[in-house]
Order: C-alpha cells, then sequence, then structure tokens
C-alpha cells in the first residue's frame, strides 16, 4: 500500500516543481485538468453501475455519505467558531455587496454529479464487464495529479505570502485538525479502519479529486461515498456563507474547505468582501495542496 500511496505523492510533487513561464501552455493544463476529472468520473460511475447488489449498495452508501456530513458539520463548525473567538476577524459591512449568480454555481456543481449518473447508468444498463476499467482510470489519476501540480506552482501565488497569511492558515488548521479528528470518531459508526476513516475525511470538499483518488484505492463504492460527502459540502458552505460571513467570517470561508479558492471564492466575495479574499485564496490553497497527501497517507495505512 506504500507503493500506492507514492504513486499519488509523487506526480502531484512533480508537477510542483515545474514553474512554466509559457500562458498558452497553462491554459490547456486547465481544460486538460477539467476533461480528466469528467472523465474519471464517469469511469468512477461505470464502476458502480456494475457492482453486484446496486441497490442495497446504495443504501449503505447513502447512510454512510449521512454519517460524515453530520460528524464533519459538527465539528468543523465548533472548531472554526472556536478560532474565531481566539482570534476575530472583522468584515466590512459596506464592502459586501456584489451579486453572485448561484444558478451558475450549482449547474457548475452538477456537471460532476452528471459525469458520475452517465457512468452509472451506462455501467447498469450498457456496457459489459471491462477488466481494463481499473488500470485506466489508475493512470488516469497520475496524469491528473500531475496537472494538478503544476496548476498549484503556476497558479501566480506566493508559497510564502500564503503561509504567512495568519487567518488563513489558522482557519486552514482549524478545518483540516477539526476533520481529522471527525475522521477519529466517525470510525466505528462507520465499521471500517481508523485510517479508512481518515482518508475519508481527507478531501476537504475537494469532491472531483477525494472519490477519484478514494474509489481508486478502495473501490467505486466508497469513492461514491467520499465523492457525495464533498459534493454536500460545498452546497452546505453556498448557502452558509451569505448567512455568517459578517459575523463569523472565519467559520463561511473555511466549512468550504478547499472550494474557498475557486468554486465557493465569489460567495466569499460578494458576501463578506475583498477583505476576505486574500484569506480565502490561503485557507483554500493550503487545503488544496495537502488533501492529496493526507489522503495519500492514509491509505498507504489501511
Amino acid at each position: 500500500m506504500l507503493a500506492d500511496a507514492l504513486l499519488i505523492l509523487v506526480p502531484l510533487f512533480l508537477g510542483f516543481a515545474l514553474s512554466i513561464r509559457y500562458r498558452p501552455l497553462m491554459t490547456v493544463v486547465h481544460y486538460g485538468v477539467d476533461a480528466l476529472v469528467y472523465f474519471i468520473l464517469a469511469l468512477l460511475g461505470v464502476g458502480l453501475g456494475q457492482m453486484d447488489g446496486l441497490g442495497q449498495q446504495l443504501a449503505a452508501m447513502a447512510v454512510q455519505v449521512g454519517i460524515l456530513v453530520a460528524g464533519l458539520l459538527l465539528l468543523n463548525v465548533v472548531a472554526l467558531w472556536l478560532w474565531h473567538r481566539w482570534q476575530p476577524m472583522t468584515v466590512d459591512h459596506a464592502d459586501g455587496q456584489g451579486i453572485t449568480s448561484y444558478r451558475r454555481l450549482f449547474l457548475a456543481a452538477a456537471k460532476p454529479l452528471a459525469s458520475v449518473l452517465a457512468g452509472l447508468l451506462a455501467g447498469w444498463f450498457l456496457l459489459p464487464a471491462l477488466p481494463w476499467v481499473e488500470d485506466l482510470a489508475t493512470w488516469s489519476l497520475m496524469l491528473l495529479l500531475f496537472l494538478i501540480g503544476l496548476q498549484l506552482r503556476n497558479a501566480g501565488l506566493s508559497l510564502r505570502r500564503l503561509l504567512f497569511n495568519r487567518q488563513g492558515l489558522g482557519i486552514a488548521l482549524s478545518l483540516a485538525v477539526s476533520s481529522l479528528l471527525a475522521g477519529l470518531l466517525l470510525a466505528p459508526l462507520l465499521q471500517v479502519p481508523v485510517f479508512q476513516s481518515l482518508a475519508l475525511t481527507s478531501g476537504f470538499g475537494w469532491y472531483s479529486l477525494s472519490g477519484i483518488v478514494i474509489g481508486d484505492a478502495l473501490g467505486p463504492a466508497w469513492g461514491g461515498v467520499a465523492f457525495l460527502n464533498d459534493v454536500l459540502r460545498e452546497i452546505i458552505a453556498l448557502a452558509l456563507i451569505p448567512l455568517v460571513i459578517l459575523r463569523r467570517p472565519a467559520l463561511a470561508i473555511g466549512y468550504g474547505g478547499a472550494t474557498a479558492m475557486d468554486f465557493t471564492l465569489p460567495v466569499i466575495r460578494s458576501s463578506g468582501g475583498l477583505d476576505c479574499v486574500p484569506v480565502a485564496i490561503a485557507s483554500g490553497f493550503i487545503l488544496s495542496f495537502i488533501s492529496p497527501v493526507l489522503m495519500g497517507l492514509f491509505l498507504s495505512l489501511v
């Protein structure tokens, strides 16, 4: 299993080590990441559709997702509230008056779900058993992680400035530590080994990666659980941010996890103002970097 973890970590760090100055090439990388995410999620759906006893599996998955979402919500909220009490962050009331298209955001979130659903239906009704799908998914994952490493390195962000953003670092650590604590506490309820539970709680909202990594290591059922857990985190965050960001900005920024630097950032900006943007980017970047590292580490120990 240690070799499996290295398969996850080596491409990520290799991509992060490369600096690209030719911007059109980075545009190709961005489109490549999007295409690979949808392709691998569709393969995850195919695996789900071809499982024996699909109905029973889906019912069990629903219970497991409910346990994860509830446990993570409780512990994440408590930890982020405590961070805010210790290091309060103020937000300019007048600045957070922008308008965000929630319809566009929810449609964007629906695309990965549609990929999994299309793969599930194809695997259930149309495709025969394909023994090479697992190998194809694994090599596609390696390429995806390499491209994600390139994205993180060439995002135009100063790693030094991100790590020295006290609020962003504190929010990221609060979210990560409380998520790992949830993994420890929920393992008996999920009836899985502790390290598997820790891997499931290390996605930090990055559903397009967590579902793929977990699915490749533990099978399509657990990949589906990880995917849905992190999708629901994102949906809850979109609803939560406008309600609490002016009074508890750390909670609003932190609960979205890794998505604070991209998907939920427009809502954070429009609801909380410009002061929240560098904090959200710092927090989201740190969580985006440590998420695949932690998942690879814990999966190697399962």
